[in-house]
């Protein structure tokens, strides 16, 4: 963090900003473009993609920034040449653009997302990720194509995995082991809808599917499964505590925690709803009985367990740390340390039937729950991050587990090949790629 305030000061004196390109034109590209317009030095938005780039041009004007909209490459291009912030419909002009150095994608769509990523790896770009759904899904065959082209494929400063793992780093780095990575949740309801959210949704000028996804816990489980990939943590059970309330004390919390268990697991990811003023949390031990000592001076208690959290997120205003984190220090924001750890399976919101074609993740049929990898590979859970489109060929009871015999596939999707390839590449799986096959 220090390091990257003095760094972009000195790209800003020396007039090179790093210039961003965003896909997405929704709520929070419209605080980071105002972020970035306003208060971070070294860097500027070059341009903004969005299916109806009308969007895109009133996401800069929201920033008092009024922007073209390029139809072609040499349109958007001569655009960034002249110092123009642009809009445009077609992602791939930005991906494929020689005046862009960092792909920002912002959709949270998983298949529209899997073919940004890899045109931008293709064309040599960096990207940085505000797209848990994706990261969650099928990150880690993604940081393998990254590696392929010598990019750098990163989640993001602000959101509660960057967080969580900056947190988790810092605490190693002070010689204690972590046990607990927890997120906090002011509600958890795993049936609530667009419906039941539309009122709060329009409120904040939000996508009622986005906040749905918040509110049933499916988001909560996506950025969960992308900490645990980057530590090697893994869950108690499916869903995590699955909503448990904890309204006191956070330097208490370790207390609903069992230590002997913590260390059999090696640690664990997991959240609570309720602790006010805090919003993400790391349990700890030391093995050095003189530190102890110190800790407990230092009013952290007697342990076993020790908290150390964060009161907030800030997401729109910490991810410009993430785009200089890679452009400048080639450094990535809670990569996985390899292949998956956790994933998020698809649970019926409701009694399913058969021929019922589901809807996407933060809607009315299903919510995610996070699964280690040897229960979701070995029950062929199909995951949350790609029931959109799925069509039902056998009834479903609330809340039981999706799995791909419970679906016909949508045919040709990328991101349904990528996750074939992950499950063969890390876990030496070949299952889902002759489930593909099956349903081509």
């Amino acid at each position: 963090m220090i390091l990257v305030d003095t760094a972009l000061q000195q790209r800003e004196a020396e007039g090179r900003p790093i210039r961003v390109g965003i896909v997405g034109a929704g709520f929070m590209t419209q605080g980071l473009v105002n972020q970035i317009a306003h208060s971070t030095p070294g860097m500027r938005v070059a341009a903004v993609s969005n299916r109806h780039p009308e969007r895109a041009v009133k996401v800069f004007q929201y920033a008092g920034l009024e922007a073209a909209i390029a139809d072609t490459q040499s349109a958007l291009d001569a655009a960034i040449r002249a110092g123009k912030p642009v809009a445009c419909a077609d992602a791939m002009l930005l991906t494929r653009s020689e005046h862009i150095d960092v792909i920002v994608e912002i959709t949270g769509s998983v298949e529209f997302g899997a073919h940004v990523v890899l045109d931008a790896f293709k064309h040599g770009k960096d990207v940085v990720l505000m797209n848990a759904e994706l990261d969650a899904t099928i990150g880690p065959i993604l940081q393998v194509y990254a590696k392929k082209h010598g990019v750098i494929l990163s989640a993001c400063d602000g959101d509660e995995p960057g967080i969580q793992v900056n947190l988790y780093r810092w605490v190693k780095g002070l010689g204690l082991t972590p046990r607990v990575i927890g997120n906090v949740k002011g509600l958890q309801d795993r049936y609530r809808n667009p419906t039941t959210q539309k009122g709060y949704a329009e409120r904040w000028g939000q996508n009622p599917a986005m906040v749905t996804s918040f509110a049933d816990g499916s988001k909560t489980n996506f950025e969960e499964t992308i900490v645990a990939n980057a530590t090697g943590f893994k869950v108690r059970q499916r869903g995590m505590s699955r909503g448990l309330e904890y309204r006191g004390d956070i330097m208490q919390i370790g207390k609903i925690y069992d230590i002997d268990e913590l260390r059999e697991y090696g640690g664990i990811i997991d959240y609570v709803v309720g602790t006010p003023l805090t919003k993400i949390f790391v349990l700890a031990e030391h093995q050095d009985p003189k530190q102890r000592e110190y800790l407990n001076l230092y009013h952290m208690g007697e342990g076993p367990l020790y908290s150390f959290f964060v009161p907030y997120h800030l997401p729109h205003m910490e991810v410009p740390n993430s785009i200089a984190r890679v452009a400048i220090f080639r450094d990535s924001v809670a990569p996985p340390i390899e292949g998956p750890v956790v994933e998020v399976a698809a649970i019926a919101k409701r009694d399913l039937k058969a021929g019922e074609i589901l809807d996407e993740y933060g809607m009315y049929m299903t919510y995610g729950e996070a699964a280690n990898v040897d229960e979701m590979n070995g029950r062929h859970y199909l995951p949350e991050g790609l029931v959109e489109g799925c069509k039902l060929i056998r009834d479903i009871a609330q809340d039981a587990a999706l799995t791909y015999e419970d679906v016909e596939l949508p045919p040709g999707r990328l991101a349904d090949r990528l996750r074939a390839e992950q499950y063969r590449h890390f876990c030496d799986e070949t299952w889902l790629e002759a489930r593909l096959l099956q349903t081509a």
